[in-house]
């Protein structure tokens, strides 16, 4: 089925446009029923030939636990070509990618004979699939809990073993940080894989966790992988802090063969928070968000063009948040806080522009009683609003949005959240929600949440190089029966095209939504 839409803002209400015309396309691939009920979608990948692989880890039995991975290979035309049934237990998925004809999957296994950490690969050709495995990485540890946890705010660093994997966004390769602390022995070391698998650098980071822990967020590589720039917060180490103060500070950190060299970005009454590296035309460009004081609360948008080889700051600007995004985000109410704002993705625009958005993420802890009469720990993970900013070549902040967004999950956060694409330089955002309509909070203002519908609707909402902005349904709950995972799709901005994944049960189909 495939349905073509002119979409035309209709709100004539304060900041958004009305008459504005964005057509989309959006074709729905065959419903397939699945045997599968219970899985969760890990990675979905373009197979070189305009197909789709998708991966997603599926569960059974009377007492739900995992049990492998399922393969889906689907054509150009959105028809499911082939599935495979990968039977693994007792690996923790990393992440993967498809590279020259072979799909990669990396896994973190526990080694109880040997009692030791090992990162594997798994590897296989699509057309048949037959993994074969390749251990990239060991190292000996006692079992610790959640040795790939990542916590935003409050990251504790345990005796034990702890690592983190960093893709950058075209996943060409990846960083491995591995970090030891027991007693006197606390070691950190660094690997640069190639996607072929080639360890193209090695770094011993032990030095530098002496006197602060570090926690890895974002990573540039340059093209011929001699380069690798981190973003990270270091914590710092024997400090007494008050209560308000934050207990780290952002780092830039360059390795090559060279070595390694840090930079802080903190200088009086300003301090970085959420930065991502941008390496573009032979430049390193590090944006995100400040604060004016040492605690959670941003104040605006920061910028730093770097240098290269020193990490010398060779120019920066910070730029408070307008009266229009304040507005946007809290109307009259000018003395609440913004906190929590985490990167999802940032694009560099034809002209050198930089367009960039982040989500206000959060997690929260209750305890409730079950139904046996005990009590029981439960996290719920909060997608609040989307902040959207655009600074030109030079740091000067161009606008920036708030998206009054309130989703809350306890289960698969693929559902929530949301996913952009960016064409033309105009920024679009899709969201899933089971509200008609969003819902209007004054004259000026709305908000998207939730609904308590099991059938979602689509929403597309435009931002366009003013910063102006607009939405649509673009796909009705009649229509789409199956609820789409919109923060986890494959996106070609190039030809502005997102293809997401619709699963709900035992039925299951692709969904391709194009830009024109």
């Amino acid at each position: 089925m495939q349905k073509r839409i002119l979409l035309i803002g209709l709100l004539c209400v304060g900041w958004l446009v009305g008459a504005q015309e964005f057509p989309v396309d959006y074709t729905f691939g065959e419903k397939y029923n699945d045997r599968y009920k219970y899985s969760n979608l890990l990675t979905i990948e373009d197979d070189g030939q305009g197909g789709t692989l998708l991966v997603r880890a599926y569960y059974s039995g009377m007492i739900i636990k995992p049990k492998g991975f399922i393969i889906e290979h689907y054509d150009e035309n959105l028809q499911l070509k082939s599935e495979y049934n990968y039977k693994l237990k007792g690996s923790e998925f990393v992440n993967g990618y498809f590279r020259n004809g072979q799909l990669y999957l990396l896994f973190l296994d526990y080694n109880y004979e040997k009692e030791e950490y090992e990162y594997w690969v798994h590897r296989s050709p699509v057309d048949p699939f037959s993994f074969t495995k390749e251990k990239l990485l060991s190292f000996r540890s006692a079992p610790v809990k959640n040795p790939l946890d990542k916590n935003y705010y409050n990251r504790k660093f345990n005796s034990g073993f702890t690592t983190t994997v960093l893709f950058p966004e075209d996943k060409s390769s990846f960083v491995i940080s591995t970090h030891y602390k027991k007693g006197k022995d606390n070691r950190h070391d660094i690997y640069l894989f190639t996607s072929g698998l080639k360890q193209a650098l090695y770094q011993d980071f032990s030095s530098e966790v002496e006197e602060k822990n570090y926690a890895f967020e974002r990573v540039a590589v340059s093209r011929d992988l001699d380069q690798v720039y981190i973003i990270g917060k270091a914590y710092f180490k024997k400090r007494r802090f008050t209560a308000l103060e934050r207990k780290f500070q952002y780092e830039l950190i360059k390795l090559n063969k060279s070595g390694i060299s840090t930079q802080n970005f903190d200088s009086t009454g300003k301090y970085s928070e959420s930065l991502t590296p941008i390496l573009h035309k032979g430049e390193l460009i590090c944006v995100g968000f400040y604060a004016n004081r040492k605690d959670n609360r941003y104040n605006g948008l920061s910028y730093f063009k770097v240098d290269l080889i020193s990490l010398q700051v060779k120019s920066s600007k910070y730029n408070p948040f307008s009266e229009q995004f304040m507005f946007d985000k809290f109307g009259q109410e000018y003395d609440k806080e913004i906190k929590n704002l985490v990167f999802k993705n940032v694009v560099v625009t034809p002209d050198n522009s930089i367009l960039f958005n982040a989500e206000e993420y959060f997690v929260t802890q209750s305890v409730q009683a079950n139904s046996s009469g005990g009590r029981l720990r439960v996290e719920r993970f909060h997608h609040n609003d989307i902040v959207s900013a655009k600074i030109d070549d030079q740091g000067n902040m161009v606008w920036a949005r708030n998206i009054n967004k309130s989703e809350v999950t306890q289960g698969d956060g693929s559902y929530a959240s949301y996913s952009s694409l960016t064409k033309n330089g105009r920024t679009y955002f899709f969201i899933s929600t089971a509200a008609e309509n969003p819902q209007l909070l004054n004259n000026e203002r709305i908000i998207f949440k939730q609904g308590l519908s099991r059938n979602r609707n689509v929403f597309v909402i435009q931002l366009d190089e003013q910063g102006k902005m607009s939405y649509e349904k673009i796909i009705d709950s009649k229509d789409a029966r199956l609820p789409l995972m919109v923060s986890n799709p494959l996106k070609n901005d190039l030809k502005g095209k997102v293809l997401f994944y619709a699963k709900r049960g035992t039925k299951k189909q692709l969904v391709n939504v194009a830009i024109d």
